[in-house]
């Protein structure tokens, strides 16, 4: 059997998992996957999802952390989700950072990314780069001290340096493939603890 065939039995199976358990994507199962090892969420955590439509990372947090605060963040609109606040907006955007803050009533446990460009070639990896760069920058302004960050990432010539910033920011940085990732996929994750003390002149 080809890693193509098993690659694409597996994401059938996870396709057909969230139509099954109602999770509006099936990268539902990634963060499950990474909170099942790496215990991200606690009860009551207040938790920020950066680029969250349609939504599948926002009904997991949801679900880990009950009645904490849980804030998706995306340019494009996002289903309602219960008791799950949206924010339609630019992440690089003060006045999103300030509503987001408002929402939470103070600072973040967990801040998630799981932004990809939607485009291929040179381009696409220049806008992963980026949008790992304004991720990195917005985390800084709402996590707390200690706080957590997951991170999707592409493995190639951004990451090691990118990497280093992160290692910089928080105590701990781990690298993650999920099961529910393609096999042939790119895409790693961050898992950062340990946010340390925000300092000022580091946007």
């Amino acid at each position: 059997m080809s890693k193509r065939w098993l690659s694409e039995r597996r994401r059938d199976y996870y396709y057909k998992k969230a139509k099954e358990q109602d999770y509006r994507s099936r990268a539902a199962f990634k963060l499950k996957q990474i909170d099942a090892r790496f215990r991200v969420f606690r009860p009551g955590a207040s938790v920020v999802d950066l680029g969250a439509a349609p939504g599948g990372w926002l009904q997991v947090a949801k679900e880990a952390v009950g009645r904490g605060k849980v804030v998706g963040v995306d340019l494009q609109p996002i289903e309602s989700i219960e008791g799950v606040v949206t924010i339609r907006g630019d992440i690089r955007s003060q006045e999103v950072v300030d509503r987001l803050l408002g929402e939470i009533g103070g600072r973040a446990d967990v801040v998630l990314s799981d932004m990809s460009p939607n485009i291929s070639g040179s381009y696409s990896m220049d806008h992963a780069r980026s949008l790992c760069e304004h991720g990195l920058v917005f985390a800084r302004k709402v996590l707390k001290p200690g706080g957590i960050m997951v991170m999707k990432i592409f493995q190639g010539d951004l990451l090691n340096e990118f990497l280093e910033r992160v290692r910089a920011e928080f105590g701990e940085v781990k690298l993650h493939h999920p099961k529910a990732s393609r096999s042939t996929s790119s895409e790693i994750y961050i898992i950062a603890r340990g946010f340390k003390e925000k300092r000022i002149g580091t946007d």
